[in-house]
């Protein structure tokens, strides 16, 4: 599912308009019929409505909502926030139809202390603004806004937040955002859905087709991506019947150190339940026992260390490395590092503390062999890139990192960001906040050491194994709760992840 600006989507409405071709009001229609359909299947009809209409087109929305929840024998009422005498032609047509077609109370307002009391158990449904706005709310509208942020009820926003702007809000005033509940949106998520200081003014948002031209959809360039099941089933490797384990790749997994010897453990298991041929671990000499025990499928070779990564290996017989879990920071595991990066010429996925010595020696980013995956929570991209002061300037650094030294940044968390050497970023679809636990960057990092191996391009690799390592850690939520949740159950589902994928349309 592409992801595009807000110009980009009026475009696309009006391209949508001239060719389908479809008289404006009747796309409106349709909009306002797949938010009804949606609506009626969350809420009650005894549950009063307050529906606040700008006068744009999301406005319009929302009247052409009003009159559809009312043949639904919904008891809406409508506030039309007058901030200008300038309306759509689509809002007249709807408000018309409104007036004509229903019995729904529909008054103006020009001052937020003519909105009467709120009755408990109410829906407030926000249409203001839509995502075309450019400058953040201000005089009266600010002041219904806040009304709205301080009834306690539940908030449904039509498109976008009232005040949220669609891709960057670094100049916006977070007073002055509707905080809903649920955010429905057309055709496409909005950029700034992406990123965690605008979760509170979303909500839960949900993905509402209205038949905007396909192929206009597909001519229509961006850089932003939200990755779904469709995508990752068409790039999953299929197996021959006489195929063996020299098919499916050797992949080195280099880390561990004194009492951290567990990340070293899920990596492999992770790497061998992703489908890796073979698996090999460079951990420290203490740490042979523990590997040999908890993964009997693991091969291991022995640093010359018992606590800590000093040695640099040849990695030319390998398919692909990982490093990095459980590793530490020693500056004695410094060398390992800086050959590794200088020497290895195979596919490699550098996580956890092999990036935290990475950030204290930043001219080495230099040597990051080309295409190689790098996979930082944000604290970790913030000490190799610097702070950033929201979520869409974190995007940017990420994007310009990733083209500067021609790599691929996987950076973890809500909907991980996939950055790309030529400016693309994929955002992932799947997994939950249980799985923000010890050990489950680990465990990502054995499935994209797995995937390399067996011969998957980088970037194929880095976003089939975050969307994998997302599904399996939705299958164990399924089977427990979040709070529940460990590393251990997201590689126990690993399994489930590839049938769910494999078995979807």
């Amino acid at each position: 599912m592409k992801i595009f600006r807000s110009d980009q989507i009026r475009e696309l409405d009006n391209y949508t308009i001239r060719n389908e071709p479809v008289l404006s009001v009747d796309l409106m229609e349709r909009a306002a019929g797949k938010i009804s359909d949606w609506f009626t299947g969350r809420f009650y009809a005894s549950q009063p409505v307050m529906i606040f209409a700008g006068p744009g087109n999301n406005g319009g929305d929302g009247l052409a909502l009003a009159r559809l929840l009312f043949q639904k024998n919904f008891r809406a009422e409508v506030f039309f926030v007058r901030i200008t005498e300038n309306t759509s032609d689509d809002w007249k047509i709807n408000r018309d139809r409104l007036l004509k077609e229903t019995e729904v109370p529909f008054k103006t307002i020009s001052d937020a202390s003519q909105i009467p009391p709120i009755k408990p158990g109410t829906v407030i449904v926000d249409a203001i603004f839509g995502s075309g706005l450019s400058r953040k709310a201000e005089g009266f509208v600010a002041e219904v806004i806040s009304r709205i942020n301080s009834s306690g009820l539940t908030v449904v926003s039509v498109d976008i937040p009232s005040g949220l702007f669609g891709e960057d809000n670094s100049g916006n005033d977070p007073e002055t955002v509707v905080q809903a509940d649920h955010t429905v949106s057309f055709q496409f998520p909005k950029l700034s859905f992406m990123f965690p200081e605008n979760e509170k003014y979303t909500g839960e948002w949900s993905v509402l087709p209205i038949g905007l031209h396909q192929a206009a959809i597909e001519n229509t360039d961006t850089p932003w991506t939200f990755a779904e099941k469709s995508e990752i089933k068409q790039g999953l490797k299929s197996r021959n019947k006489f195929d063996h384990k020299g098919n499916f790749g050797h992949g080195l997994l280099i880390g561990g150190s004194y009492g951290k010897m567990g990340a070293v453990v899920l990596g492999s298991r992770a790497a061998l339940k992703t489908g890796i041929g073979l698996i090999t671990c460079h951990v420290p000499s203490g740490g042979d026992m523990i590997l040999q025990t908890s993964v009997p499928e693991a091969m291991v070779i022995h640093d010359s260390s018992e606590v800590l990564i000093t040695d640099g290996l040849d990695t030319g017989s390998f398919s692909a490395v990982g490093t990095g879990p459980g590793m530490g920071t020693d500056p004695r595991s410094y060398k390992a590092i800086d050959k590794l990066l200088r020497n290895c010429r195979k596919p490699m996925v550098i996580d956890a503390d092999a990036l935290n010595i990475i950030s204290e020696n930043k001219d080495w980013l230099n040597n990051i062999p080309a295409g190689t995956i790098l996979t930082p929570h944000p604290k970790e991209f913030e000490r190799l890139a610097g702070k950033s002061a929201n979520g869409f300037d974190r995007m940017q650094k990420q994007s310009s990192f990733s083209r500067e030294f021609n790599c691929i940044v996987v950076l973890k968390g809500a909907y991980t960001s996939i950055a790309s050497p030529d400016g693309k970023v994929w955002f992932n679809s799947t997994g939950n906040p249980g799985m923000a636990t010890a050990g489950s960057g680990d465990v990502l990092t054995g499935m994209i050491l797995s995937l390399l191996s067996q011969g998957y391009e980088p970037l194929d690799a880095a976003k089939t194994g975050v969307f994998l390592h997302g599904l399996a850690g939705d299958s164990a939520v399924d089977k427990s709760c979040q709070e529940s949740l460990i590393a251990s159950d997201i590689i126990n589902e690993i399994s489930t992840a590839f049938l769910r994928i494999k078995e979807s349309i």
